[in-house]
């Protein structure tokens, strides 16, 4: 068996056995195999697909590639949450500290940026001196401690993934829905919790472009989660647009802290509040509703921001000295009329050129750049009334390129759908 042979193999659209699967991605873990090769073979599933056999091998050989984690210490049953990526997506900032205001244990692994998207990671490390570099120990006494703790992939947790999840960042093969399931629920089981809940997006925003595409990839979760007898759900949520207003990473760590404090944008306070009741009511066994109304109970007493600011005090972070950049500059309409579409996407990849996010894993994020959006679609707007503001550092930016990715017509969108709907 050799590299050469599965990459042919797979370039041909034949289905690979678990063993070669296994033969791949354990010898890249070994330095064996060179980035090149598994840049191809990755290459050739973004081409040629996976079948659901495929996948659940591929996710295992990721499951089984390091340690999984051991949280029987923390005795309640804890439920984690993960999202496919979007612009703007905080949703972690916000729903990890909520959640756990409730008494449900949320015990949060993350990563960093993949593709045009930012990660939770980077949007945490904004916060100076915040470590997310836990010993599994501290990971799991801040847990025991205050309910909550969000953290990166530690060692060997996943070690195959974490490796690959880094060179799909940068060779153009993040958007594979076998690559993402198993990049998902790999993690997921490794973390040791007992639920899980997955927001799924989709849109220009996302990785995921259609409801239908988003079907398959949450069934395969379902699925996968099944075989391990784990209760997956997941949420289907838009990312046509950004989510909220705040694009960087400092800008949206302080829209989540207003969201907490219940002054964030609707559309992020929604997405934050539908997942949650989801992971509440699955957490304490009780219902949708009631696990929804308790969380905008925490919301509005300051028990959720106060499990925020306990956290990132945990973590040794310091908000006070959170920075955002003083190169300002507000974009305004050139017409008048409805912002009937916003493309999320190439917001997304302006951000990352002006320093918000990488081309490269040895890329270091320019955590105080980004943008704020004043309009949103559907949102009425005057010529020369602001658009956006756009945060800049040492790069700079084609204005006309932004202004671009706002459509303005004279009448409004129809369908401005949020949630598309639930996979259990």
């Amino acid at each position: 068996m050799n590299i050469v042979d599965i990459i042919n193999k797979k370039r041909l659209g034949y289905k690979l056995t678990k063993e070669e699967i296994a033969f791949a991605i354990n010898n890249y873990i070994d330095k064996k195999i060179e980035d090149y090769q598994m840049s191809a073979l990755l290459m050739a599933i973004c081409l040629n697909g996976m079948d659901s056999e495929e996948t659940f091998n591929m996710t295992d050989v990721f499951l089984h590639s390091g340690d999984i984690l051991d949280l029987s210490e923390i005795n309640t049953t804890k439920v984690d949450k993960h999202s496919t990526g979007g612009i703007g997506d905080k949703t972690t900032l916000v729903l990890a500290p909520l959640v756990a205001s409730c008494g449900v244990p949320v015990a949060k692994m993350s990563g960093r940026s993949l593709g045009f998207t930012g990660g939770t990671i980077d949007k945490l490390e904004a916060i100076p001196n915040l470590r997310t570099d836990l010993t599994l120990e501290e990971f799991i006494n801040q847990v025991k401690e205050i309910g909550v703790a969000v953290v990166s992939q530690t060692g060997n947790l996943v070690p195959a993934d974490k490796k690959i999840y880094a060179l799909r960042d940068v060779t153009g093969t993040v958007q594979s829905l076998p690559l993402i399931a198993s990049s998902i629920m790999s993690k997921k089981l490794a973390s040791g919790v007992d639920k899980i809940v997955i927001d799924l997006k989709i849109g220009d925003g996302a990785f995921v472009k259609t409801v239908e595409e988003a079907k398959i990839l949450g069934n395969i979760m379902v699925e996968i989660g099944k075989n391990y007898n784990k209760e997956v759900i997941c949420v289907v949520t838009s990312m046509d647009q950004p989510l909220g207003k705040a694009i960087g990473n400092s800008l949206e760590v302080i829209e989540a802290m207003d969201t907490l404090k219940c002054e964030g944008p609707k559309d992020l306070e929604e997405v934050v509040l539908t997942l949650g009741s989801y992971m509440v009511s699955m957490g304490k066994n009780i219902s949708y509703q009631d696990a929804q109304k308790e969380l905008m109970e925490n919301l509005k007493n300051g028990k959720a921001y106060s499990k925020f600011e306990e956290m990132v005090k945990m973590q040794k972070g310091n908000i006070e000295a959170l920075e955002i950049s003083s190169k300002v500059y507000s974009l305004k309409s050139k017409t008048t009329g409805f912002i009937k579409e916003i493309k999320a996407q190439k917001l997304g990849e302006l951000v990352r050129s002006i320093g918000g996010g990488r081309y490269t894993k040895e890329d270091v994020v320019d955590f105080k750049v980004g943008m704020v959006l004043n309009k949103k679609v559907n949102d009425y707007v005057l010529e020369d009334e602001e658009l956006v503001k756009v945060y800049l550092g040492d790069k700079d930016i084609n204005i006309n390129e932004i202004l671009d990715c706002f459509v303005i017509d004279m009448e409004q969108k129809e369908d401005n759908q949020l949630i598309y709907g639930v996979i259990k």
